[in-house]
């Protein structure tokens, strides 16, 4: 992967007197001239800007000493992760891969050149360690599509030292507002670019589909689920692809929040961000159960498909992941144990399975994200949206349908708890709180879509869902340590170690299961209790 740095950044309007004086800054004991560089930098994206709508920014830069390709991710207002990698001709690899789920099939075309005369001064502390970079631009920008018209302006930037503190960014704004200098209007060079280079008139329909990586209209099969087909033309909430309204309308809502989620963790994913393949592969889970919820609202003959797309996404996210849980679960406990239970070389075989457990996953999911699987998925995403197959109930009363819905996800996780609450410790009980754990996340998705229309019901029946996962999720936990330290000692013995810890282990993870079970009746009576459904 290329190299990656914090950007964390000011802009300011700034007319042609230049950079104030800076040395009464609170902390800066010297101000060193640095000189001019001259910078010329082409921006990238797609003919219908679907970077530029998402504040991403690509550009490949000759000067300065950090020439070469650099994509920009927002991180908050005014602070950007910048990856860089070496110059080179054509886009390195590793950068198109972070923008595949904006771009899709779609090609990168330069779109505007940035030449800026850059005036550099370094902002020093007592110790001589820097502060902050600021520099004054003068900025030519030159739009290379359309009719290639022209924008200048200078601009001030000030930006923070590696490891620096944001405050000291409040100082030098103190300072400069001052002098007369106010926070430019833009973001970025490139947006004040699009901006004023921008045709006269301007197509806003296609701009319009560049919102959140949507492609343009002949990308997307139309109402096509991945294996499935569109469901029938018909009136608004009878089928057919009209202007949801109704029970559709917070549904559909929902279901555009978790592929928006999926488009904009994508590259977080690839990047091995911290949670980021997670809540990836929580907003798939929670697609696919909003598709199997809401079957009286979209057309499951329709959405099933798109669900079994989802699950084969969420399989290849977690394909790494529940190893790691599992192996923090399992060395966790074996830390926490006293060195004279720990009998023979546990240590270093528990370590060779946790290795072994998550090597090749890390290839296996880009590999996925690579494919036209996934972009067919991503795809798909967008047509299911863009035309949903909506039934009679789309257009129904929406408290009556959705509340309907979260009732009936709900009894479906009751039947479950009292089937396992039925059965005698053991397999039969151990899979019916599984089945119920997973019925317990379908109900809390459905109630998650519910909340902004049927408020604090749906809200508590969320925490309710929470609380039991987490109940059921540490039982599930205990059973798949249990079968992993029964392979664990059989290797051992077979390798004439001793079994004890292992079994010590087996042990502790039985009482932690009988814990949850034994927790479980109390937990569920409060449960209904709570619930309006």
């Amino acid at each position: 992967m290329a190299d990656t740095k914090r950007e964390i950044e000011r802009k300011y309007e700034s007319d042609e007197s230049g950079l104030p004086d800076l040395t009464g800054v609170a902390g800066v004991a010297s101000v060193i001239d640095k000189g001019v560089a001259e910078l010329d930098a082409v921006y990238y994206d797609t003919p219908d800007e679907r970077l530029a709508s998402a504040s991403i920014t690509l550009r490949r830069r000759t000067g300065g000493d950090d020439a070469g390709w650099h994509l920009k991710f927002p991180v908050s207002s005014g602070v950007r992760d910048e990856i860089r990698a070496p110059l080179s001709e054509t886009l390195p690899r590793d950068l198109a891969g972070l923008v595949r789920s904006r771009v899709r099939e779609a090609e990168l075309v330069p779109l505007v050149r940035l030449r800026s005369t850059r005036d550099v001064r370094d902002l020093l502390d007592a110790d001589g360690a820097l502060l902050a970079e600021v520099s004054v631009d003068a900025v030519h920008a030159e739009r290379l599509t359309d009719d290639g018209r022209t924008a200048q302006w200078s601009e001030i930037e000030v930006e923070l030292a590696d490891d620096g503190d944001p405050a000291f960014l409040d100082k030098v704004e103190k300072k400069l507002r001052k002098a007369g200098v106010r926070p430019s209007a833009s973001p970025s060079k490139l947006a004040r670019a699009l901006r004023e280079t921008a045709a006269v008139k301007k197509d806003k329909a296609k701009k319009g589909k560049a919102a959140k990586g949507k492609p343009e209209k002949d990308t997307v099969a139309k109402g096509k689920g991945t294996k499935g087909k569109q469901g029938k033309k018909g009136k608004k909430g009878e089928g057919g692809s009209g202007k949801p309204g109704g029970a559709a309308e917070h549904v559909l809502a929902y279901i555009r929040v978790q592929r928006d989620a999926i488009v904009e963790l994508d590259p977080a994913v690839r990047r091995d961000l911290f949670d980021s393949v997670h809540s990836m592969r929580v907003a798939t889970r929670r697609l696919r159960s909003t598709f199997k919820s809401y079957g009286k609202v979209l057309d499951r003959t329709v959405t099933d498909p798109i669900g079994e797309e989802l699950k084969w996404l969420a399989g290849e996210l977690g394909v790494g992941r529940d190893h790691e849980v599992l192996a923090e679960r399992v060395t966790d406990a074996l830390a926490q144990m006293p060195e004279s239970l720990v009998v023979g070389s546990v240590r270093t075989r528990v370590r060779t399975w946790v290795e072994a457990g998550s090597s090749g996953s890390r290839h296996a999911l880009i590999a996925a994200l690579d494919g036209e699987r996934y972009l067919t998925l991503l795809r798909t995403l967008d047509a299911v949206i863009a035309e949903p197959p909506l039934l009679k109930g789309a257009g129904g009363d929406p408290e009556k349908v959705i509340g309907k819905a979260v009732s009936r996800a709900f009894g479906k996780v009751s039947d479950l708890v009292e089937e396992a609450l039925a059965q005698p410790s053991g397999a039969e009980r151990d899979l019916a709180m599984h089945e119920a754990r997973k019925k317990g996340k379908r109900a809390r998705y459905a109630a998650e879509a519910a909340t902004g229309l049927l408020g604090a019901p749906a809200k508590q029946l969320v925490r309710d869902m929470k609380s039991l996962q987490s109940l059921l999720g540490d039982h599930q936990d205990s059973v798949m340590a249990r079968e992993a330290l029964r392979d664990l000692a059989f290797q051992a013995e077979q390798a004439g170690e001793s079994s004890f810890t292992y079994g010590v282990l087996y042990g502790r993870e039985e009482r932690r299961a009988e814990l949850a079970e034994a927790a479980l009746p109390e937990a569920w009576r409060t449960i209904t209790a709570d619930s309006a459904f």
